[in-house]
């Protein structure tokens, strides 16, 4: 048999242990044993290694190989400015790594976190004697002494208990404290047997003796822990976007650069030329900025996030919840207040609300009365009420319509315990003692004898005994915590066993973890985004539906319980959740992750919210975890991806919200950054192909890779969410973050226009030097320089209007949003005044090969730069249509 079904007295005797407790060298010789009673850590990763990987991943390699390259030609053809380049390009490298790092060394750290929960010191009797003892001492058999305010240091059975209530909601997702007694269990599942205290729960009220039968891992607090501490693996949507794109970049620029060089042996050039061509066409296509723009358009949209209350802890969540499909959530603490509060009452035959008593209090002063006295709570220094949430929110209700009630002196009690579900306290009053009582109305109504009505008291009847059954049941399909209240007066005297008789029953209450107030708004938002959101809870699956229903969730949800899926197969789990409106309660930690398991296998992104430890398996396993930054536990806090700072459902969406625009901006900022790629390569082809000067240095595309197209690209990807983003379904899980046709229009409709602008004032200028087809120039020559120059300020300039058509793909850029995104226009300035300073300066003419160009190459440009425009808003006119 399971310790919780046996009695207190075989408990004790299947771990060898007593009512007084281990023999202290009993004691030491289990601590050797079993081991210390603490959670284990796994091995970790060491920094070295976590350093190292922000080096090798895919990308980094091709920037590797293109600074080797660069390094090469540096060495075979000084002063061709590829050693500038190989360096700018190591700096790349180590900022992206660096900044990885950092983020990879803030990230888990739950099992610290884990430790904080449980108790350093706790009371165990030994030997016969009270000692206080570490935590990690304990051992099986220990007989630990528990009382309000104590953090379970491990899993007990309870042999004595005196209205012990114990907070579960840490581990099993239990709204309401749990009352515990001394009683053999029935139930099968130990999480939920009445004799059981786990590791990291708390107690609420009362105290009791409990023997330890498990420690460190393998309590329940344990395997929650060996949970948490399992590696997240899976890289997040855009991460894997982000290496799609890099193998894609890689296989065409090394591609490219093969088959030109075979191009140029084939014309006669020599091998060195044809090698420092091969690396201009490679290095063209290796977008560089781009790994440092997406880093830090996701590190700006953090920002923004931390604004709407959403704090962000690893980057690449900020896009994974933009895409996520659906939203486990737990309903304690996330969807509700995770505050008790009274919200019906059902007196003399009508249902009513606290606010309602609040001008006629007088007729419901008894029910009034035998809320605000009947309970086992301490007042605080400064006035509050310390202890069990339920009763703590019958004395607010009792205040708020009564007033102050007056301290009055308790003459004797009847605790509370989960055989009786019912406890009493006694009163001395001014002139006489009162009896209050409260429990369930099935062990309540039996010793009353009369009800109260607002015209006196009568007799209870058939009839109304009837009607407090009906509406208990209808408060408790509501999802309410129902409680009946009686009272009566006692005389001076009478036997403590005789106190709970002939009472008079003034009415029921039914109280709720009430629903915050924009989840409603929230749940409607998500919907309207083709987001599903199941309500993932350990609570009672009535109060889990009726919460559901209060925000619009559900109508007519399949519930599933933790039982049920005990005998689910992983194919009939995946089925189940086919349902259109599901709900899972009373679930265990491995089971939350179980169904996280099951969504992610039916090719959903799956984003999961949570507050306990409980959860913190599923956040982990989560593609996206959200843990609650007030209510939440360290636990979940360290286990997520995301933390909402103020306990709102309703952040969330907005979240998404910020989380679907930045895979938009990132396919902005892709879009104008590999529109530069074809002026950059076309000179290249030109140069080889049609035996011209070459129009374009190495040095100079980067000058616009890594100079001038950075703080636009970024200021593409700090773009406010579009009107409408919310309106629209998840992107499918196979979409592409470069489609095709992002890739026709960056390639072959905006880049050839940028690299029809770029060839024109390269020609231009040699056209107006005197320059003839066939004539060599040497690479000093000022003609040369000035028209490189033309052909660098012809990117340049397209780049400017480039980044205002980027904006979008459909909408033109006169549709009132010109001025809205002022980093946009700090980038654009930049640009204009970096082109500037390496046209007009002397140190800028050093660096990049550059010297100044006559005003008509300008005006030359603008119109060509008009004509980009006005060809693009035709297109967008034309997609629109």
């Amino acid at each position: 048999m399971k310790i919780h079904h046996l009695t207190a007295e075989d408990a004790f005797a299947s771990l060898h242990s007593g009512p007084d407790g281990l023999a202290v060298a009993e004691a030491a010789r289990r601590l050797i044993e079993f081991g210390p009673n603490q959670v284990e850590s796994l091995p970790l990763e060491p920094l070295w290694l976590k350093f190292l990987k922000g080096f090798i991943h895919f990308f980094a390699l091709i920037l590797w190989f293109a600074a080797a390259l660069a390094f090469v030609a540096e060495w075979r053809a000084p002063g061709q400015g590829m050693a500038m380049m190989g360096y700018a390009i190591l700096g790349v490298i180590l900022i992206n790594g660096l900044f990885s790092f950092w983020q990879e060394y803030r990230a888990e750290r739950a099992l610290s976190a884990l430790l904080k929960l449980l108790p350093s010191q706790v009371k165990v009797t030994r030997g016969g004697g009270v000692e206080q003892v570490e935590a990690a001492r304990l051992v099986p058999g220990d007989l630990v002494l528990l009382q309000e305010g104590d953090n379970v240091p491990a899993d007990c059975r309870v042999v004595e208990a005196y209205g012990l209530r114990v907070n579960t909601a840490t581990v099993t997702g239990e709204s309401l404290p749990k009352a515990c007694d001394a009683g053999p269990s029935n139930v099968e599942e130990l999480l939920h047997s009445k004799n059981m205290l786990l590791a990291g729960t708390s107690v609420v009220a009362g105290e009791g003796k409990a023997v330890v039968f498990t420690t460190g891992m393998n309590t329940e607090f344990g395997k929650i822990a060996h949970l948490t501490q399992a590696p997240k693996e899976r890289f997040s949507p855009l991460q894997r976007e982000i290496v799609h794109l890099s193998h894609l970049v890689a296989g065409l620029s090394i591609g490219l650069g093969v088959v030109f060089f075979f191009i140029g042996q084939a014309m006669g050039l020599s091998f060195w030329e044809n090698f420092i061509f091969a690396i201009g066409i490679i290095v063209a296509n290796v977008p560089e900025g781009l790994l440092p723009t997406v880093t830090l358009s996701l590190a700006m949209a953090t920002q923004r996030m931390a604004r709407r209350n959403a704090l962000v802890r690893h980057l690449p969540s900020v896009e994974t919840l933009g895409s996520a499909t659906v939203i486990c959530t737990d309903k304690t603490g996330t969807l509700t207040l995770n505050q008790m509060k009274v919200k019906k009452l059902f007196i003399d035959g009508t249902y009513k609300t606290p606010q309602s008593l609040l001008e006629h209090p007088e007729p419901h002063r008894e029910l009034l009365a035998a809320a605000r006295y009947c309970h086992m709570l301490n007042r605080k220094d400064d006035g509050t009420w310390l202890g069990d949430p339920m009763e703590v929110a019958l004395v607010q209700m009792s205040e708020q319509v009564n007033g102050v009630w007056p301290d009055l002196p308790v003459l004797d009690e009847v605790p509370f315990d989960a055989d009786r579900k019912r406890m009493s306290t006694l009163y001395r009053t001014a002139s006489e003692q009162v009896l209050y009582t409260k429990g369930a109305l099935q062990t309540v109504m039996p010793l009353c004898t009369h009800i109260e009505t607002e015209s006196g008291s009568v007799a209870l009847g058939t009839e109304a005994r009837e009607a407090l059954s009906r509406a208990e049941q209808e408060l408790a399909e509501q999802g309410l915590r129902v409680l009946a209240f009686a009272s009566r007066k006692v005389t001076q005297g009478e036997a403590h066993e005789q106190l709970e008789s002939g009472l008079t029953l003034s009415g029921l209450v039914g109280l709720e973890d009430p629903p915050r107030a924009e989840v409603a708004e929230a749940v409607r938002k998500c919907h309207a985004a083709g987001i599903k959101v199941i309500i993932v809870t350990g609570d009672h699956p009535h109060t889990a539906v009726a919460i559901a229903r209060e925000i619009g969730l559900c109508t007519a949800p399949l519930v599933v319980t933790g039982d049920d899926m005990q005998h689910l197969s992983s194919a009939q789990l995946q089925l189940k959740l086919d349902a259109p409106e599901i709900i899972f309660a009373r679930l265990k930690a491995d089971q939350k992750m179980r169904i996280v398991l099951a969504l992610q296998k039916k090719g959903h992104i799956v984003a999961v919210t949570g507050d306990g430890v409980n959860d913190a398996p599923a956040l982990k396993k989560a593609d996206i975890g959200i843990a609650m930054g007030i209510a939440g536990t360290d636990v979940a806090k360290e286990a997520a991806d995301m933390v909402l700072l103020d306990d709102n459902f309703a952040s969330i969406v907005a979240a998404i919200e910020e989380g679907r625009a930045v895979f938009d901006n990132i396919r902005k900022f892709l879009t104008y950054i590999l529109t530069s790629n074809i002026p950059e390569v076309v000179p290249y082809l030109a140069f080889v192909l049609f035996k011209i000067p070459l129009p374009l240095t190495v040095i100079q595309i980067l000058a616009v890779d890594l100079g001038t197209d950075m703080l636009p690209a970024l200021g593409l990807g700090t773009e406010k969410p579009h009107a409408g983003i919310m309106q629209k379904p998840p992107r499918a899980r196979g979409e592409r973050l470069l489609n095709r046709a992002l890739l026709l229009r960056a390639y072959l409709f905006l880049g050839i226009l940028e690299a029809a602008a770029a060839l024109a004032a390269f020609f231009w200028v040699l056209h107006g030097g005197g320059w003839q087809y066939g004539i060599k120039l040497p690479h000093h020559e000022a003609l040369y320089l000035q028209a490189t120059t033309a052909t660098l300020s012809a990117i340049i300039v397209m780049q400017v209007v480039n980044v205002f058509v980027c904006r979008s793909d459909r909408d033109s850029i006169f549709s009132g949003r010109f001025f809205d995104n002022r980093l946009i226009l700090a980038g654009v300035a930049a640009e204009i005044t970096l082109i500037l300073l390496i046209d007009y300066t002397p140190w800028g003419n050093a660096l990049f090969g550059t010297l100044p160009i006559a005003g008509e190459v300008w005006l030359l440009l603008i119109p060509m730069a008009l004509a980009m425009l006005a060809l693009e808003e035709l297109r967008k006119w034309w997609v629109r249509r």
